[in-house]
């Protein structure tokens, strides 16, 4: 049983990025999914001289580890003004002081979501062009436009998504 860590680049209690992480790992077969919440970790904001005096946090290096000892990720990530979060970014500035290849050459499902039509469209295109520097391989990609009107009761709504999530999966699958 291949073991996957499910997140969403999102501290909001109730991220809908969150969701859809949860929801696509839980269409994956036999597959042990652990869900993290970015509210399980709490970071100082990164700066060199909290590193120096400090070292890099405790939960840091324990998040490096869980990314390190995972067959899979799936990431959803949320945008907050065309980029990451901000506690996402801080959590990832401090992943890579740790260690640079953050992800380990692990396979990452890259998704986005948002309640806008774009998706996360902005937020997407910076994680693939960054994340593969730091040992992502991303094996599949899926933004999902208009949260509120395509996912509801739990899942998707429309057929089309729900097909090209799946074969985004299927992508994901095939590389663990």
């Amino acid at each position: 049983m291949k073991k996957i860590l499910a997140l969403g680049g999102s501290n909001s209690k109730n991220s809908i990025n969150k969701k859809l992480a949860y929801y696509a790992a839980s269409l994956i077969d036999d597959a042990d999914v652990l869900h993290l919440d970015l509210n399980d970790f709490s970071l100082p904001i990164y700066g060199i001289d909290e590193e120096l005096a400090n070292g890099v946090p405790k939960e840091a290096r324990n998040l490096v580890k869980l990314i390190q000892n995972a067959d899979g990720i799936v990431l959803s990530l949320a945008e907050h003004n065309g980029n990451f979060t901000a506690v996402f970014k801080n959590m990832f500035d401090w992943m890579s002081r740790e260690e640079v290849k953050v992800f380990g050459d692990t396979p990452v499902l890259l998704l986005s979501t948002s309640p806008g039509g774009r998706g996360g469209a902005s937020v997407m295109a910076i994680a693939k062009d960054r994340f593969p520097r730091h040992g992502a391989v991303i094996s599949g990609s899926f933004s999902l436009p208009s949260f509120q009107e395509n996912f509801i009761d739990g899942r998707l709504i429309k057929e089309e998504l729900r097909l090209e999530l799946n074969q985004q999966i299927k992508l994901f699958v095939a590389a663990l």
